[in-house]
């Protein structure tokens, strides 16, 4: 395996399942022409084993967010061009069976987000950005006009932005210059769409929307709080579309931020993932909440003692990277609720049972599919079908259905196998997860081996995951996959601060980066050369984000290792305060410190790897994308500079256009240079 393998990898991303549970809807992501494209595939869930998919879209697009129709006929779909970036995202249609494609009416909006379908299927209500802008001044073209009939010249840009809010930018985005508000569409019995409705409007955005029952009111996540770019924290709001002029309201507030709204089968309770605790710090895991769909009373957590995160935390490229997890929570009746969970690395349905008379928790949550699995999105299909997108032990992702007969322990069954092909082309790493001695606990840890090369010790690397509230999973990411067929042992540890592991394996790190995590490092590193798998003179140190920072304080802390890359990461904790679009709130609710205080400032410098500059001299390779926000390049510039300056042996790279995490969704030709990059720097100071 080598970096170009990039170009053949396939990811498939999204999926929706058909009512009857007969088949599902597959987006399928390759690249071509050093670009990506993605288009849509029917799985049949009725063949005895996988089979072809049958091509529902093509062409050069990119086709994403399928959901099929109530009644299983249509699929809605979002469709951008690979071509043209600029040119805003469509809301289209096409038949499940096939045939072409018909793009919804524009009403003034601009690119498509998210879409739900109603429950009688004769309407859709999505997301689209709208104007007016935020904060540009002088004169622009409307939002969603394509970009060939746009100004040249000095008019292709903004006269200026007048920023009065602090959540101006965000990763991956940019200058967040337009809200995404709510829109319903009419769609006929032939298929097509009438010009869509807006409903929201306001300096504030929608996302994760839920329709009810009754057909006529639609709940999204919202933060329309006052102070909503200094303390974020969403709610779940309600709205009847067919009552004109009608508002949003608020059906249910917690603690913390509320997100991913759905209703209850009969429409009397909305369950939602989020903390019910106030102000909850990152040592509390978000959970399934259900109240009221009224907002007549409180949400409470239906399994507040299961101290595991709703959602999928896991860290895998494998899952792609560039499309959110779908995790639920769905309802599978109006007792049983189904959602993803994350633990110790892996990511499962879980089961929670709800007394809809009482309005309480029923029972013990149920993980019956409890494997080394990263379940990346859900579906479940009206017949009680649940479908899911995921990686299985070391495997890209796949179809997979969840079977057994009633009574029996359901397993999980492979749908398709055009997800892993590029994959099996290849040798892959010798996976094994052992517990190594910490001084808060075992560290999980798993390595990852060339085949055939035995328990002999070899060049190692170990590779710190992003977060810190992330986790390894089972199947490794494609840098692993590329340092071991290099001949490299990578070591993957899931330290203190690593979610997934529950409260009490978070709270030590709280503001105390550098600290309990780095000495988790070290014990690990430790153990492997104890098992005699490492060789203590050729050891390196990798990670991205988080991790960056990890590498950064690593060699700046000690001298064990010979060669080290970091990545987006950070270096000087006061100015990252304010340079990152989270920073703030970030820092607040992980304890790092603030600017505001002597001691606050103190705290930041203390958890700086710019403090320990002077003592760097592990030759350091520094990557960066040019337009991350989250980990800016002026944060990173700072340690290489002061690098060059004291005469060390260190490289600095910056990735133009690309985000902080573009190592999986970047411009496939920059993700294949930063590949190469990284196997030459080890292989020039470790092999």
């Amino acid at each position: 395996m080598a970096p170009d393998v990039i170009r053949r990898q396939v990811v498939l991303e999204e999926h929706d399942v058909a009512p009857d549970g007969r088949s599902a809807v597959v987006s399928r992501r390759r690249v071509s022409r050093n670009r990506y494209l993605a288009t849509l595939d029917v799985i049949d869930l009725m063949a005895a084993r996988p089979g072809r998919p049958r091509s529902l879209t093509s062409g050069t697009v990119s086709d994403r967010r399928p959901r099929v129709s109530p009644d299983g006929r249509t699929v809605a779909f979002v469709r951008s061009d690979p071509r043209d970036p600029d040119r805003p995202a469509r809301l289209c249609l096409v038949a499940l069976s096939g045939g072409a494609v018909r793009a919804v009416p524009r009403a003034g909006h601009g690119g498509v987000d998210e879409l739900a379908w109603s429950p009688d299927g004769r309407r859709i209500a999505f997301t689209a950005e709208v104007d007016p802008p935020r904060f540009l001044v002088g004169p622009n073209p409307p939002v969603g006009r394509p970009p060939r009939a746009r100004r040249t010249g000095s008019d292709a840009t903004p006269l200026a932005r007048r920023v009065l809010r602090a959540d101006w930018r965000l990763d991956g985005v940019g200058h967040l210059d337009r809200w995404s508000h709510l829109f319903v569409v009419d769609v006929g019995p032939d298929g097509r769409a009438a010009v869509p409705r807006r409903l929201t409007s306001g300096d504030w955005g929608v996302e994760g929307i839920a329709w009810h029952p009754d057909g006529r009111t639609v709940a999204f996540a919202g933060d329309r709080g006052p102070d909503a770019d200094r303390r974020p924290r969403s709610t779940i709001h309600a709205l009847d579309v067919d009552a004109p002029g009608a508002e949003p309201h608020e059906v249910l507030s917690l603690g913390g931020s509320a997100t991913h709204p759905a209703f209850s089968p009969d429409g009397r309770w909305l369950a939602a993932v989020g903390v019910v605790d106030p102000d909850p710090l990152d040592d509390l895991s978000p959970g399934v909440v259900v109240g009221p769909a009224d907002g007549s009373g409180p949400a409470i957590a239906v399994a507040p003692d299961l101290d595991r995160p709703a959602g999928q935390w896991a860290d895998t490229d494998m899952t792609g990277w560039m499309v959110n997890a779908r995790s639920g929570p769905a309802w599978l009746d109006e007792r049983t609720i189904v959602a993803v969970v994350t633990d110790r690395g892996r990511a499962y349905p879980v089961w929670f049972g709800f007394d809809p008379e009482s309005g309480t928790p029923a029972g013990t949550p149920r993980a019956d599919l409890v494997s080394d699995v990263v379940t990346h999105s859900m579906a479940i299909a009206a017949d009680g079908t649940i479908t899911v997108l995921g990686t299985l032990d070391d495997r890209a992702m796949e179809l997979m259905t969840v079977d057994g007969a009633p009574g029996e322990r359901p397993s999980w069954r492979t749908r398709t196998r055009h997800g892993s092909a590029w994959q099996q082309r290849h040798p892959r790493p010798v996976m094994r997860v052992v517990e190594a001695p910490g001084d808060g606990g075992p560290i999980e840890t798993w390595i990852a081996s060339p085949s055939g090369t035995g328990d002999e010790p070899l060049p190692t690397i170990v590779d710190v995951h992003g977060g810190p509230l992330g986790a390894w999973a089972p199947a490794p990411a494609l840098e692993v996959q590329l340092l071991v067929a290099r001949g490299y042992r990578v070591v993957l540890p899931n330290i203190r601060g690593s979610a997934s592991y529950g409260r009490d394996w978070i709270r030590p790190h709280l503001g105390d980066w550098g600290g309990v995590d780095a000495a988790d490092v070290h014990r690990v590193l430790d153990h492997v050369i104890d098992l005699g798998l490492a060789d203590p003179a050729r050891l390196g140190v990798l990670g991205l984000s988080y991790g960056g920072f990890m590498v950064h304080w690593l060699i700046g802390t000690s001298d064990r290792f010979r060669a080290a890359v970091s990545e987006n990461g950070v270096a000087n904790q006061v100015s990252a305060w304010a340079m990152s679009d989270t920073g703030p709130d970030y820092d607040r609710t992980s304890l790092l410190g603030d600017p505001f205080t002597p001691d606050g400032v103190a705290k930041l410098w203390r958890q700086s790897p710019l403090a320990n500059v002077a003592s760097i001299r592990t030759p350091l390779l520094m990557l960066q994308g040019e337009a991350d926000l989250r980990c800016p390049p002026g944060d990173n510039e700072q340690l290489f500079v002061a690098l060059r300056w004291l005469g060390r042996t260190v490289e600095y790279v910056l990735y133009p256009d690309e985000f902080h995490v573009f190592q999986a969704s970047g411009r496939p030709d920059r993700r294949v240079d930063r590949m190469i990059r990284m196997l030459d720097w080890f292989d020039r100071h470790l092999a």
